[in-house]
């Protein structure tokens, strides 16, 4: 596990660091479980934060001792590409990434678990998640059931597989 780790709550100053670490994890992490073809289209849309979600207060990073964002995640009521709050006791995981050099070591753990615990405190008793394929193994690992597979519309045209999934937060 990393030796220092700070968690902490997003601000909209974070922009350029979170797009930097977005633009390190995605390209690598991702190709294993993702043709070419979809690779070329989905990566430069999926690399950008989202402002609003750095300003929404349940936005989480964690930084290592030199203060670099390692990772970053979180949560809203309303779903991706939807506004307005859904059902109010389901909570939809947010644009999770961890630094390819920091994988396995308990990074992305202790950040779900800040997420999830962030979510359960404001009443969220169900996460559900639209996890790429790479990551499946570690919501499952972090309480997570496999619904079923999905395809997330990125932008005009660009359509990118994923997986949902469902935590009990009860």
């Amino acid at each position: 596990m990393t030796q220092t780790l700070i968690l902490r709550r997003a601000v909209p100053a974070d922009l350029s660091a979170v797009d930097a670490l977005f633009a390190r994890s995605y390209p690598r992490l991702l190709a294993p479980d993702y043709p070419p073809s979809v690779m070329v289209l989905a990566v430069p849309r999926i690399v950008r934060a989202q402002p609003a979600l750095l300003a929404s207060g349940t936005y989480f990073l964690a930084e290592d001792a030199r203060g670099r964002i390692v990772g970053a995640g979180g949560w809203t009521r309303a779903a991706p590409g939807r506004s307005g709050a859904g059902d109010r006791r389901i909570g939809h995981v947010r644009h999770v990434a961890t630094d390819p050099d920091v994988v396995r070591q308990g990074v992305g753990r202790r950040l779900m678990s800040r997420v999830m615990q962030d979510a359960r405190e404001a009443g969220i008793e169900v996460m559900d998640c639209a996890s790429t394929r790479t990551a499946v193994p570690f919501y499952a690992a972090m309480g997570f059931k496999v619904v079923g597979d999905v395809v997330v519309s990125l932008a005009a045209g660009v359509d990118f597989p994923a997986v949902r999934m469902m935590a009990d937060l009860r």
